[in-house]
């Protein structure tokens, strides 16, 4: 049930330690009422984007989530990480993912942010450009 790192006794790795932050905030989003509809999705090719979750909130609005953990606040914290040239990939992938859409619903792009044991959740953090 643990993870393994957890039961040796070790230090995360960086992925294992996103991956437990993407799992936090899941968890998080979903007890708010919002359903998931993918992990981890990415655009096919190099210098694409990736999305953290996608998710649809009780109203119909489709959300994209980037998930940002740090240790601290220091340098502006997780949701000063998410600058410009993240959120155009993630842009860049919420319009590939939007492709498959007939008719695509109102969308938004939401900010969890981890910093130690506080979580910030971060709705409408930017808009597409």
């Amino acid at each position: 049930m643990f993870p393994k790192w957890l039961v040796a006794g070790g230090k995360p790795s960086t992925r294992q330690a996103g991956e437990a932050a993407e799992v936090r905030a899941l968890r998080h989003l979903q007890a708010a009422g919002l359903h998931l509809l993918e992990r981890n999705y990415r655009t096919p090719g190099r210098g694409g984007g990736e999305i953290d979750l996608v998710m649809r909130a009780a109203d119909g609005t489709l959300v994209f989530v980037e998930v940002r953990q740090r240790a601290g606040g220091q340098h502006g914290g997780a949701a000063g990480s998410v600058g410009r040239i993240k959120q155009r990939r993630i842009v860049l992938a919420a319009r590939h993912y939007l492709g498959r859409w007939r008719a695509p619903p109102p969308c938004r792009f939401d900010v969890v942010a981890i910093e130690g044991e506080a979580l910030h959740w971060l709705p409408g953090a930017f808009e597409a450009e």
